[in-house]
């Protein structure tokens, strides 16, 4: 029979652990623990409308707004709206009053386009994908208070009051333009309605308003060999009057705001260092109108025959938006002194939301509510490239499903290799070996270990706890990791979040491992004891994870709880996606969060069934997964010039489908036109167990 322990060796053991705290975080350690009264384990539920209470931390957060007509691809996600949701499910967890919006973008060339590839209206295109976004965004646990549409009266109501105040203030002017004209599809080529090689990395696919490869803005008679996207034909330059917002006299106004506001809130290094690169550049008109028809009508004689450009009127559709959540929008969004606004979004959308943005809503003179803190992340890359719909590269929302893979998972490696400074990269192999090492050897392993030992030594039933000086250094390390991970989430550092709960997961692992329970509780009765409570203590580390965890990782942590047979939480993944005519607010519930590591679990509580809460992710997986997302790679075209063969998988197969749609597209086109009035004013024991 093994020696058993003496209590000096097991001090010992875990003074070896080296956790670094001094006497006074271990007597507060204590004194944390020794607290009772109070419930640690209710949840709270959504209480729509939310609106700005007085006397109250108020937080407004938006994610930048996806275009309606593409599906967000992993790294969109991340980008954007998975970011906000963790900040906001943080938020909420504080008992901060938070509300967190966003929506569709669906106006602009980035629809007509679309609408013509399938043959319908815009008004169709609109509401077909928006619904394609709510499943995705659903799927992932991404719980906006609300997800709205910007194709709505409210948009068009703002857009345009905004307009007239910048026009009345001296801030647009009106200005003769070259552009891009299509002889075959008799129109302008505004925006996406073109494309052409870069003039300034040669990027062969760039757009006629920015560059997805170097994020530069365009002016479309700037690209070389520039194509219709219609008809593949070569336009021709043709004059035409606009109207541009005059950046350069807002110039002061912009500077004192940004640098206040940089220096003040929390501002990623990204998105900080694009916004004075563009001030130190200087700031030149940007023209905010163009030659379409769908799209926010342009309030001016002379220009009804336009509309606003996507990237003006856009960034409004966060007050549209929210207008169409709550007639008292201006609570939100006219409240500076009460308000604290937090933005999502990738690095290419940081000029529109740190420049253009707010020098509209300052120009109008209208005390609204700017953004504080600004978190504008760098791209995610897929493997050793980037994602392509058009190739079939790279995991997109709508196919992570079909991957078996649980959505928290996901959740979990995209905050965990967030492009927080610099470029990071989906890797399958990285994605496994993440899930096998971090969530099913670590975090999975400690907690099934914690409350399987509870359930067959003790039946169950949290015991009697005598802590020792070295239990209460545990408390004083878990503690420090709180502390550390509530200032990284306010912050906005999610990744190193990610790192708190696995390092308080590791500290949990090499607390049973020093000190053996399961030797323990086979001693005498005050080593039975000492064993009782090291299975006590862990079990309550177990709830720390499944607090923590919760903004990251929503269903695990409902797990977590339910196995400790507390009050659980609802989530949105599943749910029926709603009329994309009938928006309604998210329902939810969430847990309260705790920075200090109390005794939340304590003696008689009953825990409920121990279960694995991972599956080891294998090999095999890996090889099926790259293979099916690996897509058609792309070739190199020599000389800068496109590949006139192609190489985007599905092509021949797309150029069979636009012949079929031929007849379509002009119906569509027209019915845009048609319907574009009517639109305006209608609602848009040691080894890790594995779940199987």
């Amino acid at each position: 029979m093994a020696k058993q322990p003496t209590p000096a060796e097991l001090a010992q053991a875990v003074s070896e652990l080296d956790f670094n705290v001094s006497e006074e975080e271990v007597t507060e350690a204590q004194n944390l623990w020794n607290q009772t009264g109070q419930d640690f384990t209710k949840v709270k539920s959504a209480c729509h409308p939310i609106l700005p209470k007085d006397n109250s931390k108020n937080i407004l957060i938006t994610s930048a707004l996806p275009y309606v007509n593409n599906v967000p691809h992993l790294g969109n996600i991340i980008g954007c709206t998975l970011s906000a949701d963790i900040f906001a499910k943080f938020c909420r967890m504080k008992e901060i009053n938070t509300l967190f919006i966003c929506g569709t973008d669906e106006y602009g060339t980035t629809t007509e386009t679309k609408a013509l590839e399938e043959g319908l209206t815009c008004q169709q295109i609109c509401a077909k994908y928006y619904k394609e976004h709510k499943k995705v965004y659903d799927w992932f646990n991404i719980e906006f208070d609300y997800f709205g549409r910007t194709s709505t009266a409210w948009q068009t109501k703002i857009s345009q009051d905004i307009f007239n105040k910048l026009n009345q203030n001296g801030f647009i002017y009106e200005d003769k333009v070259d552009q891009l004209y299509c002889e075959k599809c008799l129109k302008f080529l505004a925006d996406r309605f073109v494309e052409g090689i870069c003039p300034f990395c040669s990027y062969i696919d760039a757009r006629g308003d920015q560059c997805d490869k170097c994020g530069k803005l365009i002016n479309a008679i700037e690209l070389k060999e520039p194509k219709c996207k219609t008809c593949s034909c070569s336009p021709i330059v043709k004059t035409s009057r606009h109207l541009f917002l005059d950046l350069p006299k807002l110039t002061p106004k912009l500077e004192e705001w940004a640098e206040k506001t940089i220096d003040q809130g929390h501002w990623t290094n990204t998105a900080a260092v694009i916004t004075k690169a563009w001030l130190k550049e200087g700031l030149k008109g940007r023209c905010i109108t163009r030659d379409l028809k769908w799209g926010t009508p342009v309030p001016l004689e002379g220009f009804q025959d336009k509309v606003f450009y996507v990237w003006f009127d856009a960034p409004i559709g966060y007050l549209s938006i929210t207008a169409n959540y709550s007639e008292e929008w201006e609570k939100w969004f006219k409240s500076p002194d009460t308000v604290n606004y937090y933005q999502f979004m990738a690095k290419d959308n940081v000029p529109f939301h740190s420049v253009i943005f707010p020098s509209c809503l300052l120009g109008t003179g209208d005390n609204y509510t700017l953004v504080e803190h600004l978190s504008g992340i760098d791209y995610l890359n897929y493997e050793e490239g980037k994602f392509s719909k058009s190739r079939g590269t790279g995991v997109f929302g709508d196919q992570a499903k079909s991957t078996n893979i649980e959505s928290d998972i996901f959740r979990f490696y995209l905050a965990y290799i967030r492009p927080e400074s610099q470029d990071s990269t989906f890797s399958w192999e990285d994605l496994q070996s993440k899930n096998n090492s971090e969530l099913l050897n670590n975090l999975g392993n400690f907690i099934n270990r914690a409350l399987s030992f509870c359930e067959k030594s003790l039946g169950g039933v949290i015991p009697k706890m005598v802590l020792t000086q070295e239990d209460f250094k545990i408390l004083a390390k878990i503690n420090n990791e709180l502390k550390e991970y509530e200032e990284n989430l306010e912050k906005l550092k999610l990744r190193d979040g990610i790192k708190n709960i696995l390092t308080i997961s590791r500290i949990g692992n090499q607390y049973m491992q020093a000190k053996k329970p399961w030797t323990l509780v086979k001693g005498t009765d005050e080593e039975k004891i000492q064993g009782a409570t090291v299975i006590g203590v862990s079990a309550n580390i177990a709830f720390v994870l499944s607090n923590v965890l919760y903004p990251f990782m929503p269903n695990v942590a409902t797990k977590i709880r339910k196995q400790l047979n507390l009050a659980t939480f609802d989530v949105i993944s599943e749910k029926e996606v709603y009329d994309s005519e009938n928006l309604k607010p998210d329902e939810y519930s969430h847990p309260i969060f705790f920075n200090k590591f109390y005794n939340f679990l304590p003696e008689g509580h009953q825990i409920g069934k121990p279960e694995p809460l991972f599956k080891r992710i294998m090999e095999a997986d890996v090889k099926m997964w790259k293979e099916e997302f690996g897509g058609v790679p792309e070739k190199k075209p020599e000389d800068g010039k496109k590949d006139k063969k192609g190489a985007k998988k599905g092509e021949k197969k797309e150029k069979a489908s636009k012949e079929k749609k031929t007849d379509g597209k002009k119906e569509a086109c027209n019915d845009a036109k048609s319907n574009q009035t009517e639109n305006q004013i209608s609602n848009a024991e040691d080894k890790p167990t594995e779940s199987k």
